[in-house]
């Protein structure tokens, strides 16, 4: 009976010391408990002031887009009476009492514009440091009066492919904003395939190239769209790929709204995002391997 006694009172020492053992587990557990719900709180908000972000500048690169695309717009606008001249050697104009004087001369006599009024309002070489001898020489940058006149000039200049003056060649084209000009010029190689070919084809405003095929006409948007075209019906052209835009990568970078439910549609009440059910699975299985 004595030892039974012993047994007994061990028993309940040793009850009340697993439960005081168990009562400070759980006082832990809940204070982690806690702390984990208050980190998932903070990621939550952070999550949401991420994705808030990411949607402003998603919508100020969409409108700096646009604002470029205005601005160029304007640009052109402003340039509808300009031509640009190529291929004079620089310093040319030097014997002339001024730029414009020069202008008028060479180009009376090489598109035999006698007795038609021109109307030069100024006339100047491209910004920039002169060209080295064994490069082109800078274009010259010409305003007229009259988009007409300019117009009819132009288009002489293109029936005539340009004229020949002290030996050189000499070409005029419209006076187009530097993002226009720079694709516009890549289509060279395709238009160097198409001009050996002897496929008639036009470059178009802003920066479009419509082909005339055989089996039908073709108006291309951008070189890539032309490159790949040509590279499947068989002509040796490198095919261009578009750079990546700005919104593209933004678009490819930023997060996605994750539901209560995981999903990506919007949150139901009392669903848990789905970072929270992956947290709470970490955590029971972080229970269950300590209790054994």
């Amino acid at each position: 009976m004595a030892n039974n006694e012993v047994i007994l009172q061990e028993l309940r020492a040793f009850r009340l010391e697993i439960k005081e053992q168990l009562e400070g587990i759980k006082e832990e557990l809940t204070r982690a408990n806690n702390r984990l719900e208050e980190a998932e709180e903070r990621i939550e908000k952070a999550e949401e002031r991420i994705l808030n972000v990411e949607e402003a500048m998603t919508e100020l690169v969409q409108l700096n887009i646009k604002l470029e695309e205005k601005m160029v717009d304007m640009e052109s606008r402003s340039r509808r009476e300009n031509v640009r001249i190529y291929g004079v050697p620089e310093s040319s104009e030097k014997d002339s009492p001024s730029m414009i004087a020069f202008v008028e001369t060479l180009l009376r006599e090489g598109l035999e514009l006698d007795g038609v009024d021109i109307s030069i309002e100024r006339a100047h070489g491209s910004l920039g440091p002169a060209s080295p001898q064994d490069a082109p020489p800078r274009s010259i940058v010409v305003k007229f009066l009259s988009f007409k006149i300019k117009e009819q000039i132009l288009r002489k200049s293109w029936q005539k492919k340009g004229f020949t003056w002290n030996g050189k060649h000499i070409s005029l084209d419209n006076d187009y904003p530097p993002l226009i000009l720079k694709k516009r010029k890549e289509y060279a190689e395709v238009r160097k395939i198409l001009k050996a070919k002897q496929i008639p084809f036009q470059t178009l405003y802003p920066a479009r190239l419509k082909v005339k095929f055989t089996d039908g006409e073709i108006t291309y948007a951008s070189s890539s769209e032309a490159t790949e075209d040509m590279s499947r019906r068989g002509y040796a052209v490198k095919i261009i790929k578009p750079p990546e835009t700005i919104l593209e990568q933004l678009k490819q970078l930023t997060w996605t709204r994750v539901t209560r439910g995981g999903g990506s549609s919007a949150a139901q009440p009392g669903q848990e995002p789905g970072y929270k059910k992956k947290l709470r699975t970490f955590r029971r299985t972080v229970a269950t391997t300590s209790g054994t």
